[in-house]
């Protein structure tokens, strides 16, 4: 997603271009290093103008884990893994989905709302909490389909399709924190190997072109 530039009008008001900011800042350093001054610069507004719509750092961070989880709801939905009729085949496609966006550095493709909660989880809970409402709300999307691909194969087991809906997540950030460690987008890509490998196993359907 294209950051406008200075002349462009569709440039947006000056939350949108902090949230803007703050979506690419945090990211790439962490939200410790990123200062007020530092958004406001990226942003290009005034300091007073980051004060009219935040009353402080924490109220920004808060509202950029709810303005990614705005933002990347959209570019889910509109997804092509929902195509497939089975539902099985669209737990599948949603994991080859995420893989395949899997590209360049970690700031380009790693989540705001797990990075920010790694950061900040006992020393900022309001922000901590809006992070969570982004990352088990996203899960909760999955939920669905899984169920229906239980429904469908006959699955009967101990675990549930909320459960497999978090542990996504879980791989997914799990690989996002291997590629920063190791430097290597491949380490998180493998990672979703492994949950492809995995989901197939749940299903019974190892044999069928597991990954």
């Amino acid at each position: 997603m294209p950051r406008p530039t200075k002349q462009s009008p569709e440039r947006g008001n000056a939350r949108a271009r902090l949230l803007e900011a703050a979506r690419a800042l945090v990211r790439a350093q962490g939200f410790a290093a990123t200062s007020v001054d530092e958004l406001c610069r990226h942003a290009d507004v005034t300091k007073g103008a980051f004060f009219h719509h935040f009353g402080s750092k924490q109220a920004l961070g808060v509202a950029a884990a709810e303005f990614w989880a705005e933002t990347t709801s959209g570019f889910f939905a509109a997804a092509p893994y929902h195509r497939p009729d089975d539902p099985l085949q669209r737990v599948l496609a949603y994991v080859a989905f995420r893989r395949a966006i899997i590209v360049g550095e970690p700031a380009e493709f790693s989540c705001l709302a797990g990075t920010l909660a790694q950061e900040v989880h006992a020393s900022a809970p309001d922000i901590r909490d809006a992070c969570g409402r982004s990352i088990f709300g996203h899960a909760a999307t999955l939920v669905a389909d899984i169920e229906a691909a239980r429904r469908a194969r006959g699955i009967d087991a101990d675990w549930t399709a909320e459960s497999l809906a978090r542990h996504t997540q879980a791989v997914i950030q799990g690989g996002f924190v291997l590629a920063k460690a190791g430097n290597d987008p491949e380490l998180a890509r493998e990672s979703l190997d492994h949950l492809d490998r995995y989901i197939r196993q749940l299903f019974r359907i190892t044999g069928e072109g597991a990954t």
